[in-house]
């Protein structure tokens, strides 16, 4: 943990952080339930000062070992919400992905949780696996909505480099009409869906701050911050990263990278897309999507109907600039 103080110390300064600015903080990327609640004493302290009223403070967390124990030492040091990697509820699928909690366990976990005090609960959901049904996603969806979460993640399942599924490519099977279908099931059980892969009737200001562009931190190997046209990139190995917490690589983003990401992070989600953004020659192509019924307009900005057209009408729209 002493890489990552020395980290956020440099990148409160550099954010010129002040009093009550921090809206959001997100403890994820793997198993953070594996970490015992005191060693993240530490950060804690050295956020209290920046952390605004009301803030909402996740932990990601593997139903397998977030104890009781675990969960409340996580509400004590003022954790607010808890997001459940639950996959599936599924004993083969759950293998299959090579989890390793139990259906039961992911359904203990949430209700102790519930029981701690944690009004704010998530779990996710992995679609477009191999032997994936709708009668499998269905009883997902109704164990899911039975348990006392307000926010449901749903992620299609791919294939990165480096990971234990790289040659196994035939494990990713996404079919858009059974996607649709899932979306749509998803949402008949109350959960709105205000982005891609997000849902519920709490909107979770961590997810929300990256479609609305806004500034982020990241502290840790492998973690990504952004601060008006630059993004940070601390080292990807963990070795180094604990040895030199401060070499950080930085990427400067042109206007127009800048540009492209707002429109299609805001095609992705309810947040819209500003109608100032776009010249002359891409607000010719939007009147085309509003004919088609692809997207609409309201209190000056564009919002899209279906989400996972986002990067065709994104692309659609920056392909008459070229």
């Amino acid at each position: 943990m002493k890489a990552l103080e020395v980290q956020l110390d440099y990148e409160l300064q550099r954010f010129k952080t002040t009093k009550s600015s921090i809206e959001s903080v997100f403890i994820g990327g793997g198993t953070p339930s594996t970490v015992s609640p005191e060693l993240y004493t530490p950060i804690f302290k050295k956020l209290k000062p920046y952390l605004a009223c009301g803030i909402e403070i996740t932990s990601e967390a593997n139903p397998n070992s977030a104890t009781k124990e675990w969960l409340l030492g996580m509400w004590d040091l003022g954790v607010s919400r808890i997001s459940f990697g639950v996959q599936s509820f599924d004993e083969k699928k759950l293998k299959l992905l090579n989890r390793n909690h139990s259906p039961q366990q992911a359904k203990n976990a949430i209700i102790h949780a519930k029981e701690i005090g944690f009004e704010n609960i998530s779990l996710d959901l992995i679609y477009a696996t191999l032997g994936d049904t709708k009668e499998l996603l269905q009883n997902d969806i109704n164990i899911a909505k039975n348990l006392p979460i307000n926010h449901l993640s749903a992620y299609a399942l791919t294939i990165e480099e480096g990971t234990p599924f790289e040659t196994k490519p035939e494990m990713s099977k996404e079919k858009l009409s059974l996607t649709n279908w899932f979306f749509d099931e998803i949402m008949a059980c109350g959960f709105n869906q205000y982005e891609i892969s997000n849902f519920g009737s709490y909107k979770s200001k961590h997810n929300l701050g990256y479609w609305q562009y806004k500034d982020y931190i990241g502290l840790g190997s492998g973690a990504v911050g952004k601060l008006t046209n630059q993004r940070f990139y601390p080292d990807t190995d963990v070795e180094n990263y604990i040895k030199t917490p401060l070499n950080i690589k930085i990427e400067t983003l042109s206007e127009d990278d800048i540009k492209i990401e707002k429109i299609f992070l805001g095609f992705r989600s309810d947040v819209g897309v500003d109608k100032k953004i776009f010249t002359n020659n891409e607000l010719q192509r939007i009147k085309i999507l509003l004919q088609e019924k692809k997207i609409y307009f309201k209190n000056g900005f564009y919002f899209n109907y279906d989400y996972l057209l986002a990067d065709e009408i994104t692309l659609f729209l920056s392909s008459c600039n070229y």
